[in-house]
């Protein structure tokens, strides 16, 4: 064996970062190893085939090369330029559709342990709320539908949502919609949980859904299409300029 190749069995291994479409880890590889070897290692990490691996070795910032030879059962590692945390990334070359998506879980069997069974565990959160008298197994908490309006209330306040303040729909990405608070409470004609408040809203453009009437019941007044009534939690408080634009209706909104 000449002293070249004993160099090469000798050398350390080399740690370096192995990444791919679905994983990222350290590892240690050997400069002594084939291409075919390190394939071969590679598959359980990445869960791609050896014959089906495209490798590229990157190094810092520098452009990724590829690591191919004509043999891959006689090309060592060695022969390329491998550095400590180096980035090995195995491409997979099989069309999408033959691809095992790893980040899908939906397919994945799941437990669901029995609504009865769970009652009964003594070890569970539910069992800790029942011996803390948290939530609805807390005496003097009310009815559930009781619990829902003071939230909403809470809300109200917490927002700082008061008549005539300029406010503006949430969530601002999805819906920059603006206007004044023109009524807090109660609409009886809207479903939902009875008693709870309710925010009108008018709007600056008629982007809206009626003008401050529900039903034949005014709750306040504003142009055709320029009102709406929102739960608290889509309105921000705030100095908000008039808007030029409308823009599209929100699901949620009656």
């Amino acid at each position: 064996m000449s002293s070249l190749s004993q160099l090469h069995q000798s050398a350390p291994d080399v740690p370096m970062v192995v990444a791919s479409h679905h994983s990222r880890s350290e590892r240690r590889v050997a400069p002594a190893w084939s291409l075919a070897q390190l394939k071969t290692r590679l598959e359980p990490i990445t869960g791609v085939p050896a014959t089906c691996q495209r490798l590229t070795l990157r190094i810092g910032s520098q452009a990724p090369m590829a690591l191919e030879a004509t043999d891959d059962e006689a090309a060592q590692l060695s022969a390329f330029p491998l550095q400590p945390y180096a980035e090995i990334y195995v491409h997979d070359t099989r069309p999408a559709a033959a691809r095992t998506d790893f980040s899908d879980v939906s397919a994945v069997d799941k437990y669901v342990m029995p609504a009865d069974e769970y009652e009964h565990r003594s070890d569970s959160v539910l069992a800790w709320k029942k011996a803390q008298k948290l939530g609805r197994f807390d005496p003097n908490a009310g009815s559930l539908e009781e619990q829902k309006v003071k939230a909403l209330e809470r809300e109200v306040h917490e927002r700082g949502i008061q008549l005539h303040l300029r406010c503006q729909l949430l969530p601002a990405s999805s819906d920059a919609r603006r206007g004044a608070i023109a009524f807090i409470g109660p609409v009886p004609d809207i479903p939902g949980t009875a008693g709870a408040p309710w925010i009108g809203i008018a709007l600056d453009e008629p982007t809206g859904k009626n003008d401050g009437s529900v039903k034949g019941t005014r709750y306040f007044d504003c142009k055709p299409n320029c009102g709406v009534f929102v739960r608290p939690e889509r309105v921000e408080v705030g100095d908000f300029a008039p808007l030029d634009d409308g823009l599209d209706e929100d699901l949620e909104e009656i």
